[in-house]
């Protein structure tokens, strides 16, 4: 059936040009185009017999007169990113299936959930435990990391022909995501393009309409001789995020049928303030091989670059404002206290950073690359972070020679630096046995004494038997500054507190073949760090424990295949000693049970539901203006439901689509949930998504 569209169709576009030409024989714009004679009368004219001979000569000529025809696909991509470039040149096949395809929210990402104030472009945190492993200078603020593109997150391309993406999300108003990526290659050497974003949701309850921008300009250069590198972008970030305060409504899923009221129509406790994050940067890496180049798998999919040695450079250049803005008295007392303005906050943090990065590595294997095996690598690199913030408060008038000017009132201004020794080493007896090892130490700065150590050992097996992964880690950090030293209209903190200590040992096995991941995690913390609030007070101010908690985390991962049907799973358990200040629940699940099938020879489809589910927790609250969630006192726990999503995918030929209803089972046991305290969850809704690619 397909096929006979398709002729049809062909017929039709050669009518339609056929009419096209006879209107306008010649073409201005190409003049060297090969045009038959549009003038001849086709009902009256003759054609000279030809004989043998001069017959076979005429097709010999269309054959050789002819022109190629491609069709361009995704193997013309291949794609990478900064972390696998950190120590060869290794491309990949770009990657166009339906694999989880239809988790297109950042929030809801089957291995990596979040907890939020609603609906997408709302502050937000993580479910699990996911503690961040990296020292230094931090300011505190992540409460929409999720929405953030960041240089780690570009992707490089070596594209043979134009490479474009668009991909569109959309539940009409309430939420609405829309992506596009562009990529060519100006010649074999350099490769340009850009990332555009935008997130736009009106949500169900008022003051949830946030949205957000993110644009990248990236570029990677690779000279001809396969040793020189550049790696470029150029990344815009802004976020804006409404703040409401909650709703007044602390019943809204528990009230008598017939008092219940629609979503929209819920009163909430601010309607004019708002957060708002700008983020902009530059990055540049260079790296250049020194010595003998080894290829390992040359021509293959996934073919490496080997030096033996590398020199390399990283410039990187970013500014950070947060910015807090209320216009509107505190008639239902969500903040604390005020200390400058009752009615009006204008509140920002901008913070300047500068870093450099020389490096040097130094490689040493065997003679034969077939695969590698016996290889010792060290990793050098010296980094120099500059940090300059300010901090500010309302606006105030002053007098000049001019007259009134209104300028903020400036309460923090410092610079500093930091001074960080990293040393990479790794060993790898064969393609079994491999060792590596971390080290980041701050030598000299502001945070002087933060470290992380980490060592990963590799044991791997064939296909069937699959792998293991034993690691284990060491860090000890500074605090934010949100933690320190903040100023603002409603919180202002200045405290002096530990190091926060955090020793961390895991095992990890994967199978490939039986589609299987197990990870084992055990966490020791000391002066662990958090938002607490006063007895039955909701003044979040920063707390730190002075005990050890202890933690054990056990992920399991596991695919079933039967004939058509898949069923996969995610399976987290949790357990701590200090429940009431770590809080996170004991149990999550993920669940997606699909039917896939090739449909009219040419629609690969799949149809399914997915299910989230965690164990009842004891919820935290958010303070608004902090950006900060916060154990609130007295405690809050509610019940616990699954949230199901139905779904029907599919893809035909650079095309994927899907048709998903979220939380389709809204109603069945509850009217609704709440993952934080008087922050309800997103209602049922059904959402489109359409990703299309173009090769030309």
């Amino acid at each position: 059936m397909f096929n006979r569209l398709k002729y049809i169709l062909v017929l039709l576009l050669s009518a339609l040009a056929g009419l096209a030409f006879a209107q306008s024989p010649t073409n201005p714009n190409y003049p060297n185009q090969q045009r038959a004679n549009f003038n001849r009368d086709t009902a009256t004219s003759t054609t000279k017999k030809l004989t043998g001979d001069q017959e076979i000569d005429e097709e010999r000529r269309k054959e050789e007169g002819s022109r190629d025809s491609v069709v361009f696909t995704s193997k013309f991509i291949r794609v990478t990113n900064e972390r696998l470039l950190s120590d060869s040149t290794q491309v990949f096949p770009l990657d166009t299936g339906l694999t989880n395809f239809e988790n297109y929210s950042p929030l809801y990402q089957p291995r990596s959930p979040k907890i939020g104030l609603g609906n997408l472009g709302l502050p937000e945190r993580s479910l699990l435990f996911e503690p961040s492993r990296t020292i230094g200078f931090d300011v505190g603020q992540h409460f929409l990391d999720a929405y953030l593109f960041t240089p780690q997150d570009v992707q490089y391309y070596k594209a043979r022909v134009a490479y474009t993406n668009l991909s569109l999300y959309t539940s009409g108003t309430k939420e609405q995501i829309f992506k596009a990526i562009h990529t060519q290659n100006v010649n074999p050497q350099l490769n340009v393009g850009f990332n555009l974003n935008f997130m736009g949701s009106k949500g169900f309850y008022p003051q949830q309409a946030g949205g957000d921008l993110n644009a990248a300009f990236f570029t990677w250069y690779e000279s001809k001789s396969k040793r020189y590198n550049l790696l470029a972008n150029l990344i815009f970030n802004n976020l804006k995020a409404p703040e409401g305060g909650s709703i007044l409504n602390d019943s809204v899923f528990t009230s008598p049928q017939g008092t219940y009221t629609t979503a929209a129509n819920q009163p909430v406790r601010l309607y004019n303030s708002s957060d708002n994050i700008r983020n902009n940067g530059f990055y540049l890496k260079q790296f250049y091989y020194i010595g003998k180049i080894d290829s390992l798998k040359k021509g293959a999919d996934k073919s490496k670059i080997l030096p033996t040695q590398r020199v390399a450079y990283t410039f990187y250049y970013n500014t950070s404002k947060y910015k807090f803005f209320q216009n509107e008295p505190d008639t239902y007392n969500v903040f604390p206290d005020y200390y400058y303005s009752s009615t009006f906050s204008k509140d920002s943090l901008t913070v300047l950073h500068l870093q450099n990065t020389f490096a040097y590595s130094f490689y040493l294997r065997s003679k034969s690359v077939s695969f590698v095996k016996n290889e010792v690598k060290l990793d050098l690199s010296l980094v120099q972070d500059y940090y300059h913030y300010k901090q500010y408060v309302t606006d105030t008038t002053v007098n000049n020679t001019f007259g009134q000017v209104v300028q903020q009132d400036k309460k923090q201004d410092q610079s500093f630096q930091n001074i960080t020794l990293k040393a990479k080493a790794g060993y790898r007896f064969s393609d079994r046995i491999m060792l590596d090892l971390d080290f980041q130490q701050i030598a000299q700065g502001r945070n002087f004494g933060d470290y992380l150590y980490d060592a990963k050992v590799t044991l791997a097996g064939n296909n069937k038997t699959g792998k293991i992964i034993l690691e284990g880690y060491s860090q000890n950090s500074s605090p934010p500054l949100v933690y320190t030293d903040w100023i603002s209209n409603h919180y202002i903190f200045h405290n002096s507190f530990s190091n926060q200590k955090t020793t961390s040992l895991s095992f990890n096995y994967i199978n490939n073949a039986l589609q299987l991941d197990l990870k084992a995690e055990y966490f020791l913390i000391a002066n662990y760090l958090y938002f607490t609030a006063q007895p039955n007070g909701i003044d979040a101010t920063p707390a730190q424990l002075h005990s050890d908690i202890n933690l054990l985390k056990i992920s399991l991962g596991k695919n079933l295949v039967w004939r058509r049907w898949h069923f996969d799973n995610y399976i987290v358990y949790q357990k701590t000693d200090y429940q009431s200040t770590l809080r996170t629940p004991e149990v999550y699940a993920y669940s997606n049970l699909y039917y896939s099938k090739l449909l009219f020879d040419v629609l690969h489809s799949s149809f399914g539901m997915s299910v989230r589910y965690n164990t009842p927790y004891v919820a935290p609250s958010y303070a608004v203006g902090l950006g900060q969630f916060y154990n609130s006192s007295p405690n809050m726990t509610f019940s616990s439901y699954p949230v199901a999503s139905v779904y029907l995918k599919a893809t035909l030929i650079r095309t994927n689509l899907f048709f998903q209803y979220n939380y389709a089972n809204q109603g069945l046991l509850s009217k609704g949930y709440y993952m934080v305290n008087r922050y309800p969850g997103p209602n049922s809704m059904l959402v489109i998504g359409v990703s299309w690619s173009f090769y030309n």
